[in-house]
């Protein structure tokens, strides 16, 4: 049985129920919960929603025994109380009511009863005790930044993070905090972004891998804004808290990458580039690079590097393109092969309006980093990819 059920504490369920809420507050925070409800699960009682009262505040709870989410909204409690409820479909009824108060309560036959203005529902429910506990986590150590430079360095790393199971250390992102800044490092085999930030507050020395999917939720419940949010992690769980809001996962087990050591310190040719131009070229040649007619061959895009000229070309079943830009290079010529899809996720998330881009030789990694490191910090690396004889 999973650690979450097992530290589960009998919760005494009351046959009565009755709260008062605004919808605006009571949507805001099913809209958070939901993502903690499993797509697929044999357990019923996780595809619902933990709904308890204390006081005046209304507490949501969801877990899929891997992300646990907790959501706290004030509202009037008539009668105390606390029943599970299917989270889909309670939130959905909720999401299409009109914009006004909305009265919830668990009558006598366990039915939960929602009435706003002219509309009537009945939702069966499920037995609270059912439901198991968050973990419990003890904290070992935490940082605490604001919601908008979290939200950032995720959608600034998360792109990169590995899909295939078969390493699972490497779908999730490594935080590793390091003299007093965070690091945040997605891998997936083919190509590595790694982001760093400053941290106000001094903090000791640690690391974490999140996994990726709790990451994603993540993002999509935090703010773009300055309130605050406190990482905490212990030996195996992480916590994300926020005012009202609280996220628990798992962390995943295994050695991450030594990202630093992989990243090559020399380079026989380099860029230097208008970000906006080149993706723009990326993206007009990906129209024939990701169209071939033979689906089951992947044809890179090359690109060529000359004294003062990068071309980027494809050629495959649906036709051929090519792409010049007149920019400063330094060093050798090349001719490399890439995965135009990998440059185009990089330089999407990157603000800068000029970047430098290094390489070795047509076999060794390609790095983009900012022109002034001391402003912006990070690090995207693509692995070339052979290219097709001609």
């Amino acid at each position: 049985m999973h650690p979450g059920v097992l530290v589960k504490e009998k919760r005494k369920a009351k046959k009565i129920m009755k709260i008062i809420c605004e919808k605006e507050k009571l949507q805001k925070g099913l809209s958070a919960v939901v993502r903690g409800v499993p797509t697929r699960t044999t357990m019923p009682i996780l595809e619902g929603i933990l709904i308890q009262t204390n006081n005046n505040e209304l507490k949501l709870t969801t877990y899929d025994l891997e992300l646990g989410i907790e959501y706290i909204i004030d509202c009037e409690v008539k009668e105390e109380g606390n029943t599970v409820v299917n989270a889909m479909m309670f939130s959905e009824i909720i999401r299409k009511l009109p914009d006004t108060e909305i009265s919830i309560e668990v009558n006598e036959n366990k039915l939960l009863v929602i009435e706003c203005e002219g509309s009537l529902y009945k939702l069966s429910t499920m037995e609270p005790e059912e439901f198991p506990e968050l973990p419990k986590i003890e904290v070992e150590n935490s940082i605490q930044t604001d919601q908008t430079v979290l939200k950032n360095m995720i959608r600034k790393t998360i792109f990169a993070v590995s899909i295939e199971e078969n390493r699972p250390i490497f779908t999730g992102c490594l935080f590793e905090v390091v003299n007093n800044s965070l690091n945040v490092v997605a891998v997936d085999g083919f190509r590595m972004a790694w982001f760093k930030q400053d941290l106000e507050n001094a903090t000791s020395d640690f690391k974490a891998v999140i996994p990726g999917k709790t990451l994603n939720e993540v993002n999509k419940i935090i703010l773009d804004s300055f309130d605050s949010i406190k990482i905490g992690v212990s030996k195996n769980q992480a916590i994300f808290e926020m005012e009202n809001c609280k996220i628990v996962t798992r962390l995943l087990d295994g050695e991450f990458l030594n990202y630093a050591s992989v990243i090559p310190n020399n380079w026989e040719t380099r860029i230097r580039v208008n970000k906006n131009i080149l993706q723009n070229c990326f993206e007009r040649i990906s129209l024939i690079s990701s169209s071939s007619i033979e689906k089951e061959k992947k044809y890179p895009v090359k690109i060529k590097i000359e004294v003062g000229k990068v071309t980027i070309s494809c050629t495959n079943q649906t036709g051929d393109a090519k792409e010049e830009i007149y920019t400063e290079t330094e060093g050798k010529d090349l001719e490399i092969g890439v995965n135009p899809k990998y440059f185009l996720d990089a330089l999407k998330v990157i603000e800068d309006e000029e970047i430098f881009i290094s390489f070795g030789t047509s076999i060794s990694p390609c790095v983009i980093k900012p022109i002034d490191e001391t402003s912006r910090n990070y690090t995207y690396m693509i692995l070339p990819i052979r290219m097709k004889e001609e």
